[in-house]
């Protein structure tokens, strides 16, 4: 919990990605505060400070045991302020949780931040869906599989070759990318059932029926960079961005920073990011 020094305006909920920990988010977390926003977040089972018996990468109960964490968080917070203008910012496998939080408690917030999301293909996630359920049998939900990381994150690298680190897609700072390499609660493996965990996430968001049910006044920013893997170089985002809007959502809001990769929180223009995201919130 990120308090600031004066009168709080309002709230900001974080939800972090996959291999990382809501420590990542201080900077950011403390402009918000600069401006009176209290900002909260949680680690992720399997992730950070929630890291249990040793195992990382790992959802007990599945994904939506970790959307029921988030709404636990967003509960206390809300009754701790009650009557605050209360905003969710979900980043990579964040974001696909966000997406799922906006159908499953559509009237829950008032505006969304979606970051470094992306749209698959139902066919690439079905065979990911396959393999994983292969892996599933062979090592165990709770292990890895090399099969399912590079099926997951393996071609995320090639556009930037030659490269220095496996790590070189998430931002294009040396320093972010050395820190984030070198953290052991960093980039590290998930594991198979994490994996399936987060393609049902998917194809649950990408479903018709459920988009249908988002609260269609909700301000939506997508934050995204141009050379995000993630988000298929932005050609996922617009995919996803495109949805929203045949959905009959009515105030969405794109901001995609054309030489940014996956981090935008972190990338070399990162305060013309946090300005953005702030004049928004502002906005609303």
């Amino acid at each position: 919990r990120w308090l600031p020094d004066g009168e709080v305006r309002g709230i900001v909920q974080i939800v972090h990605g996959i291999a990382e920990y809501v420590e990542r988010y201080d900077e950011f977390a403390r402009y918000l505060n600069g401006l009176g926003y209290l900002v909260v977040a949680e680690d992720h089972m399997g992730h950070g400070g929630s890291v249990t018996d040793g195992l990382y990468g790992y959802f007990r109960g599945g994904w939506m045991s970790a959307l029921a964490d988030e709404k636990t968080l967003h509960d206390k917070m809300a009754a701790d302020y009650s009557g605050l203008p209360y905003y969710i910012l979900g980043h990579s496998m964040g974001s696909f949780l966000l997406r799922t939080y906006l159908y499953t408690y559509p009237d829950a917030l008032d505006a969304a931040v979606i970051s470094g999301t992306g749209w698959e293909p139902m066919a690439k996630v079905k065979a990911g869906q396959l393999v994983c359920k292969l892996e599933e049998k062979r090592v165990g939900e709770t292990n890895t599989s090399k099969l399912v990381t590079n099926l997951m994150f393996g071609s995320y690298n090639k556009p930037f070759a030659p490269v220095r680190t496996k790590n070189d897609w998430i931002c294009s700072v040396d320093e972010v990318v050395d820190a984030y390499t070198a953290d052991p609660w960093c980039g590290f493996d998930a594991t198979v059932g994490l994996a399936r965990d987060l393609l049902s996430g998917v194809e649950r968001n990408e479903k018709p029926e459920n988009l249908a049910k988002m609260n269609k006044q909700l301000p939506v920013l997508f934050v995204s960079g141009g050379k995000d893997p993630v988000g298929g170089m932005s050609r996922g985002v617009l995919t996803c961005i495109d949805a929203f809007k045949r959905s009959g959502m009515k105030d969405v809001t794109i901001r995609i920073y054309p030489e940014g990769r996956h981090e935008m929180l972190n990338e070399s223009n990162h305060e013309v990011v946090y300005a953005d995201i702030l004049r928004w919130l502002e906005a609303r």
